[in-house]
């Protein structure tokens, strides 16, 4: 620092020696700062001395005045003189000197009067000169000072933090753990008074894990967790609550939170909390505070102890984690402990089973050993003395008279072996009296001598502790078990007592078994003779019982009348087929399911006897067609089934499948009448697709209705074609519902007309269904369905009703209308007024109308039927007998019933004017003959070729129906065509 000017205006109030001892003597900033300041004052002219510096980025100040500079004024002086070389600047009064450039340190003088300022600064130039350099020493010195300072605490923090570290992974428990943080906190900052609290922000509560305070005596309870709202507004809890440090006393704290503040406990001087966060959410607090003036705490402390309080909660968590690790391995091992002896107690008390078991068991064998009665004794003294101490033992018996005692064994260290004794009140007797086993020590006995049960006198050594245990054979006692202790080293206990109780039985029945072994030796002869003969009556009971077991289970799984096997038989055996393929899955069976053709018929017309001797007959020849291990079965009725167990290849049950019905074919002798029967088949091909019986039998059954409407006689294999129709039936019968709402049934009507000149002379009603989108379907498509689904009887009388409207719209009235009526309609009584009732409501005149039945509607109840047409007869509906011809009776009811018309079934006619079939025309011929001796008209079916017109022309045949002469077709058709 260079100042001008080289003359004083004022002389120095000391020599300029003793201001550089001043100097010298200085060591801080501060004291250098105050020789400055001084030396400035006293060279006169100014009012006041500052001396302003920064020191660690702080701005540092002394005034010769005493009081507080002026920070505006120091930062302006600062500002002014920075920028320029100049060594002092004036501002008014103000006069400002550069002491050192670097640390901005000046010096600045309130001058007394305005004057020109050289001449002061002339007369501190020297001095100022070394004083600046000298703080600049002072200054490098404090830094010096204050960097070690901030090492050594530093290095205090370090350690103070591994401790707590240290701390939480030690064994200590939690009490002297926190002892040891409050410890390492004391050498950080002044902590006498110094507690901790946890806080759970999802429980909203609190607990102080420890607390030291010289001065509160009304200390919180340690450990115990409490709401947080039980300290609500106290420094604590806005601590916990804010989030955030505190510090000061209780009135600058006050300006520091938001809402009340309600202090508890002794008011301190200075108090600091500090928060412990984890993740930005308080989960504690540390606090410090202090009772004595001079000692407080800084932000410094404040900054050091948040810092700390991180590591503090890392090291409660970590304890407290390990205290519950601890906890829950200290609780399993008690649970496995508990486990462990509940198991060490069951192997003993297996062990034990297993002594016991071992000697029953060996109690046992000795009751058919080969020994003498000493040694079976001797044994039995052994084997009870490995499940108890038995060095004092005795075996007890009634004699045969029940009044003497006997003794066959005793063993005792004082006592000699007594034979046997009459019976009086010792303890064995009451032991025989009683029933009951006794374990009694010797007062025991004692109280049992004085309310007089047993005789004290006639006991000759006294036990200090005896236990007898009856021997039972049922419920008779035959004896006694003992064993007695005389020394206080030895008692028995309930466990020995039931380890006894248990031989007892084993050696009662031992004692009883070789009692009798020689009764039974005795009489082993007469008895070897009675068990021969009981054996020989018990061979004959079970085979008996054999035989009838067999012939139930024969029963139970067969027919009783063919001797075949049932469908229960056949299921079993087929779900073991079906298992078999499922592990062999190139295994494949077959099943042929068989229904007789016309049974029914052949049942009714010879009689249930007749009808079972064709089902044996069909039998026989069905067994007769397969090979083992293949099985014929009866199912029902006349449904028969036959499963070939190996099938290779389809074409190996079709083969069977043939010659079945070939065999069948056969003609037989049935109650004087030869019969030709015939079956449908249906064949399943059962491969590891299949996952149960009934779904093979299913198949096979839809595959058996196929081969019915395919014109029976004959087999059909199932295939996916068939399955699909199956879905398709039930589909069809839901479409039959909508069309019976939608009035999709159609009468179309078929012409009857004379051969000679086709006029027409009548019409047949016959039922198409317009299907909304298969278009018009014949009765063949559905008719069946509509059958088997309910729906045949709406869906007639809806054809009949329309049949008739539609019917009166033709200009013919000369003609008539027919239609079919099944055996179903004829079976109620009421038919016949139903069918009047129809023509009332249509007004189509009786007259008009011919119903046609069939031969096989006749069969059900012909007498009803035949009174049902006269009463239709007698209002004028006419009858014609349908498809004539066919059936088994057609000759034994024509002359009986009111026939007006016959139709001679197409079967015939498509036969005429063929050479091999030169029996048709005999046959239609013969018919004619007939109709005409009974009066009765005649129609041929199906005349479809001029050669059928013209053969039956020739035979005298009037009328024809058939596609020659007309298609069915809707009214429509006929009215246009009608002139």
């Amino acid at each position: 620092m260079s100042l001008s000017g080289t003359t004083r205006l004022l002389p120095l109030q000391a020599s300029l020696s003793s201001w550089l001892t001043r100097l010298v003597e200085a060591t801080t900033p501060a004291e250098v700062a105050e020789v400055i300041a001084d030396f400035a004052k006293a060279q006169g002219g100014s009012r006041e001395a500052v001396v302003a510096w920064r020191s660690a980025g702080l701005l540092q100040t002394y005034s010769s005045a005493g009081r507080p500079p002026d920070q505006d004024r120091i930062g302006r002086a600062q500002a002014l003189l920075a920028p320029t070389a100049q060594a002092f600047v004036l501002e008014g009064r103000c006069l400002a000197l550069r002491l050192l450039p670097q640390e901005r340190a000046v010096l600045l003088l309130e001058l007394e009067h305005e004057s020109a300022p050289e001449p002061l600064v002339a007369s501190l130039e020297r001095f100022l000169d070394l004083a600046a350099r000298h703080l600049r020493r002072a200054l490098q010195l404090a830094d010096l000072q204050d960097s070690h300072r901030q090492l050594a605490r530093s290095e205090a923090l370090q350690r103070a933090l591994f401790a707590i570290s240290d701390l939480a992974g030690s064994e200590q428990d939690m009490p002297e753990m926190l002892r040891g943080i409050h410890s390492i906190i004391s050498t950080l900052m002044y902590a006498e008074n110094f507690y901790i609290v946890r806080s759970d922000p999802a429980r909203g509560t609190m607990c102080f894990l420890y607390y030291a305070d010289v001065k509160d005596e009304d200390a919180p309870e340690i450990g115990l967790d409490m709401p947080m709202d039980t300290w609500r507004n106290g420094l604590t809890w806005h601590v916990l609550t804010g989030g955030k440090a505190l510090m000061g006393s209780h009135e600058e704290i006050r300006r520091q939170v938001d809402g009340v503040l309600t202090p508890s406990g002794p008011d301190s001087i200075d108090w600091l909390g500090v928060p412990m966060l984890r993740d930005g959410q308080v989960h504690g607090a540390l606090v410090v505070q202090s009772y004595q003036e001079g000692i407080g705490f800084s932000e410094e402390d404040r900054t050091l102890l948040e810092f700390v309080g991180s590591h503090v909660l890392t090291a409660l968590e970590r304890k407290q984690h390990k205290h519950e690790l601890e906890e829950r391995v200290r609780l399993r091992t008690q649970e496995l402990a508990e486990a462990n002896r509940g198991l060490q107690q069951e192997v003993l008390e297996r062990q034990r089973a297993e002594r016991l078991q071992a000697a029953l068991f060996k109690i046992a064998q000795l009751a058919t050993a080969d020994i003498d009665q000493a040694e079976f004794y001797q044994r039995v003294h052994v084997v009870v003395g490995g499940l108890l101490d038995a060095r004092n033992f005795y075996i007890a018996l009634l004699a045969d008279n029940g009044r003497v005692l006997e003794f066959p064994y005793y063993v005792d260290e004082r006592i000699d072996n007594p034979r046997s004794r009459p019976l009086a009140r010792g303890l064995s007797e009451y032991v025989l009296r009683t029933g009951r086993p006794l374990m009694g020590r010797k007062e025991d006995v004692e109280r049992l001598g004085a309310a007089g049960e047993v005789d004290l006198l006639r006991i000759r050594a006294p036990a200090l502790c005896w236990l007898g245990v009856p021997l039972r054979v049922g419920e008779e006692v035959i004896g006694l078990v003992a064993v007695q202790s005389y020394t206080d080293q030895l008692v028995y206990d309930d466990a020995d007592q039931e380890l006894l109780s248990f031989a007892a039985l084993q050696i009662a029945n031992s004692i009883h078994r070789r009692r009798a072994a020689a009764s039974l030796q005795r009489a082993y002869a007469e008895l070897e003779l009675r068990v021969q003969e009981r054996t020989r009556e018990l061979r004959e009971q079970i085979q008996e019982r054999e035989r009838i077991q067999q012939q139930l289970r024969h029963e139970v799984m067969h027919d009783a009348l063919t001797g075949l096997p049932n469908r229960g038989y056949l299921r079993d055996r087929l779900e073991r087929v079906l298992a078999l393929q499922q592990r062999e899955p190139t295994h494949r069976c077959a099943l042929l399911y068989l229904d007789v053709d016309r049974f029914k018929v052949i049942n009714d017309s010879l009689g249930h006897l007749a009808g079972d001797a064709f089902l044996k007959e069909i039998a026989r020849r069905l067994h007769a067609c397969v090979r083992e291990p293949d099985v014929v079965a009866r199912l029902s009725g006349d449904e028969f089934a036959i499963l070939l167990e190996n099938v290779e290849v389809p074409s190996t049950a079709t083969m069977v499948a043939q010659r079945v019905l070939e065999a069948l074919s056969e003609p037989m002798q049935v109650a004087g009448r030869e019969l030709e029967p015939s079956a449908s088949m249906g064949i399943a091909i059962g491969d590891s697709s299949y996952a149960s019986a009934d779904e093979v039998l299913r198949d096979a059954d839809i595959a058996l209705y196929r081969a019915k409407e395919q014109g029976r006689k004959r087999y059909e294999l199932f295939d996916d074609t068939l399955a699909k129709n199956v879905v398709d039936v039930l589909t069809m019968e839901g479409e039959l519902r909508h069309a019976l709402q939608r009035n999709e049934f159609e009468p179309y009507l078929q012409p009857f007309c004379r051969l000679g000149d086709g006029g027409v002379v009548g019409y047949e009603a016959l039922l198409r269904w317009n299907h909304p989108v298969l278009g018009v379907l014949c009765p063949a498509d559905f008719l069946k369905i509509a059958h088997d689904s309910g729906h045949i009887e709406t869906i007639d009388w809806r054809l009949f009703e329309r049949a008739c409207e539609r019917f009166l719209l033709l200009k013919d009235k000369d003609t008539f209308l027919t239609f079919n009526v099944s055996a179903l309609h004829l079976r109620h009584g009421d038919f016949d007024a139903r069918l009047v009732r129809l023509l009332e409501r249509t007004g189509l005149p009786p007259t008009r109308l011919i119903v046609e039945v069939t031969e096989g509607s006749l069969l059900d109840n012909p007498e009803q039927v035949r009174a049902m047409l006269e009463r239709l007869r007698a209002i004028g509906v006419g009858a014609a007998l349908d498809d004539f011809g066919t059936g088994y009776s057609s000759l034994s009811y024509l002359h009986s019933l009111p026939l007006r018309m016959l139709k001679i079934d197409r079967a015939f006619v498509h036969a005429l004017g063929e050479e091999e079939h030169g029996t048709a025309t005999t046959v239609v011929a013969a018919i004619l003959a007939l109709a005409r001796a009974l009066n009765i008209q005649v129609i041929a079916e199906g005349i479809e070729t001029p050669v059928q017109r013209d053969a039956l022309l020739r035979m005298g045949c009037e009328l024809g129906q058939g596609y020659l002469l007309g298609h069915p077709a809707p009214i429509g058709e006929w009215l246009r065509a009608t002139p």
